[in-house]
């Protein structure tokens, strides 16, 4: 990725297009690394790529040159926010039927079990139930998410953003690249990796119970996790 100058950034704000173009250019890895957490959700990369230059465009412009962080970092949440609100306008994200069924399913399940139970089911109980797989489960109820901008103005107050809102001053844009980093190194992880993480850091549960679940012991979790981790943070430091 090309870190742009700060003359090259006051030419494109003064309305110099060849220069607004080399920048969209040489920045195109930043925004496609943003565009492919979009792929598989019913629209064409290519749209999705136009739609994120539109949006490093706006941050180009916005941008202050007198800010101590690099428009690369700058230009995340603005890629992101332009996204979203195109797939918001155009109406919730495309899902095949047989997605969305098996979401229905799911939620009264869900509903089902905690009526009878008294405590939320599991991934493994749910794929047993329904004879498909976890990763198809995580696929129907990642589906049933609601996506909003976080540029997009707060209901109680039209003039604050969501993400002015939760801001909690510090750099919102560099998590957001962080985010983009450890997704991308957890889709690399094979099946039983992303099942630990999953159910670890997004479930919640214990090794104990993570153990039970995939039919391992808690050892192995242990150290599969602490591979994981490892691995992980050894990219992330690169």
């Amino acid at each position: 990725m090309y870190e742009i100058n700060k003359e090259d950034i006051i030419a494109a704000q003064k309305g110099d297009q060849k220069i607004m173009e080399k920048i969209l250019k040489d920045n195109n890895g930043l925004t496609w690394s943003i565009v492919k957490r979009f792929s598989g959700r019913g629209y064409e990369m290519e749209d999705l790529y136009q739609i994120g230059c539109m949006g490093f465009i706006k941050a180009i412009k916005r941008f202050d040159t007198s800010f101590d962080v690099k428009i690369s970092t700058y230009a995340v949440p603005y890629i992101l926010g332009e996204i979203k609100r195109f797939i918001r306008d155009d109406g919730l994200i495309k899902v095949s039927r047989s997605i969305k069924e098996l979401g229905m399913k799911i939620r009264e399940l869900e509903k089902e079990y905690m009526q009878k139970e008294g405590k939320e089911i599991n991934i493994n109980i749910l794929a047993e139930k329904l004879n498909v797989t976890k990763e198809e489960i995580a696929v129907a109820i990642d589906s049933t998410r609601t996506i909003e901008s976080i540029n997009a103005e707060s209901s109680d107050d039209d003039t604050v953003s969501k993400m002015e809102k939760i801001s909690t001053g510090t750099d919102e844009a560099t998590m957001i690249v962080n985010k983009i980093s450890i997704k991308e190194l957890i889709d690399n992880l094979n099946t039983r990796e992303k099942e630990i993480i999953l159910l670890r850091y997004y479930k919640e549960k214990t090794q104990t119970e993570v153990a039970q679940i995939l039919g391992i012991t808690q050892v192995q979790v242990s150290r599969i996790e602490k591979r994981i981790l490892t691995s992980m943070r050894s990219e992330l430091s690169a």
